[in-house]
Parts: C-alpha cells; structure tokens; sequence
C-alpha cells in the first residue's frame, strides 16, 4: 500500500503540467474514449476573404503538396535515457486536444460577434516515472502542431496559418513546465485536484511565461486532466488580427487543454 501510494503521488505529481481545467463530466474509464473537443458554436456566414488566384491560376493558400509532420515527427529537446525501473507514459493524441478561443467582430456583417473555435489533437508529450526514486522522474516539453488548427472556417484557418500566425512557417507551440503551485500535499487515487503550472511558452520565436488552471483525475490505468489559460496576442507578435472593413478580433485568447496519458 506504501509503494502504490508513493507511486500514485509521484504519477500526479509529474503529469500536472500538461493537463487542462475540471469539467463537469466525469473523467472516462479506461474502457471509455475521450472524444476530441470540437467547435460548437453556430457557424457564421464565411468572413473571411477567398484564397487570391496568382498568375498561374492556383490559390495563393494552395495545399500542401506534402502532408504537415506530426509533433512528435518534429526534433524534440534531448532528454536523459530512462533508467531501470523508471515507466515512461505518453499523452495519447487521439484522446487529447488543444484548442483556442477569440472574439472577432464582423464589420461586414453589421459588426455581428462570434467566438472562434480552433482544435488542434497533434500533441505529444512524455512522462517519465521512477517510483522507486522519484528524484528521477522527469517530464518533458508538451508539443502542439498548431498547423494542423482546424475550425468551421477554412479560409479563417488559412488566414491564420499563412498571414498571422504564420503556423505554415512556425508549426511548433512548446510548454515547458517550471513550477507546480499550489498542489495538494496527501492527493488521493480517484480524486479530482485543482492547483496551477507555471511555464515556459514558445509561439513563433517568442518565449513567455504563462500559468495554467489545472484540473487532473487518476485512475490506476490512466491520467485525465484539463487546463486553462488566456494570453494575448500581442505579446507574441501576431495580433490582434484585423482585415480592414471585413473584422477585427479580440487581443486576448483562451487557451483549453484536454488530455488522456497511458503508459
């Protein structure tokens, strides 16, 4: 009972920095299968302008002619190997999503609002778990492909990918954990705990601390959690983003990170 308590402290412990915040549905059983977040506002006439034709004739947003690698397909920071003994678990993105959300007025449209939704699922991440010797348990950067950013828009989506946030160019989003705040100090199996996480963020080329409301639930098979933060757009150099006399969207973004890890 010790060893699987140790165990159990060590696991919540290491998997707090890259959960998202408490919902009230319940956390899925290991036997259940967390669907991604998808948008769920009602979708708006298309603001956003048509792809320009070149001189060529194709769309100045062409598709790529090759698929966009996934998170974990890119470089990630070297790591130790593990050690004996020590179980490595993994976010698993098919059951995890990140996604954002902003404001943006219509001009066009009698200056109508509506809250854009974009869900991105290529996420990877580790976590490395020694319970023997929790000195050793580490965790890595959470790594989000914000290419792959898909909403009721894809003409919204292109706008962002190619003349904002330019993701076609910077695809890699990076959480790098720092400090845990405010953690329980005897957490419990099969309860649900809320404390914050502060870490290092890279968007493009900018590197900014931000702190996450975190939300984490364990099972003896898996870790559900969720996360949230807001920042702004400005402070990363890419908005707010303003199409004259078509709309104008909000400076600040709400950042949702939903996420299952299994070993």
């Amino acid at each position: 009972m010790k060893y699987l308590t140790l165990f159990t402290f060590v696991l919540i412990l290491a998997l707090s920095a890259c959960t998202s915040p408490a919902t009230n549905a319940p956390a899925p059983t290991a036997t259940e299968k967390s669907e991604p977040a998808q948008p769920t506002h009602t979708p708006v006439e298309e603001p956003y302008p048509a792809p320009r034709a070149t001189e060529s004739g194709e769309d100045s947003y062409p598709a790529p002619e090759v698929p966009i690698p996934t998170a974990e397909a890119y470089p990630q920071p070297e790591a130790d190997a593990p050690a004996a003994g020590v179980i490595v678990f993994k976010i698993v993105p098919a059951e995890s999503s990140l996604s954002y959300e902003v404001g943006e007025t219509f001009i066009n449209q009698n200056n109508k609002f509506n809250t854009a939704i974009g869900v991105s699922t290529d996420i990877s991440g580790e976590i490395s778990i020694d319970p023997e010797n929790p000195q050793n348990s580490s965790l890595s950067p959470i790594t989000v492909n914000i290419s792959k950013f898909k909403s009721d828009s894809s003409r919204r989506d292109s706008t962002i990918q190619n003349s904002f946030l330019e993701s076609s160019k910077y695809p890699l989003v990076t959480f790098t954990p720092t400090e845990i705040i405010n953690f329980p100090e005897n957490p419990q199996p099969g309860e649900s705990y809320s404390f914050q996480v502060v870490g290092d963020t890279t968007i493009r080329e900018t590197t900014l601390p931000l702190t996450f409301d975190v939300t984490v639930s364990v099972t003896e098979e898996q870790v559900n959690g969720t996360a949230t933060t807001t920042f702004l757009m400005s402070d990363f150099g890419f908005g707010p983003i303003s199409l004259a006399g078509i709309l104008n969207t909000e400076d600040e973004v709400k950042i949702n990170f939903d996420f299952v890890a299994r070993p």
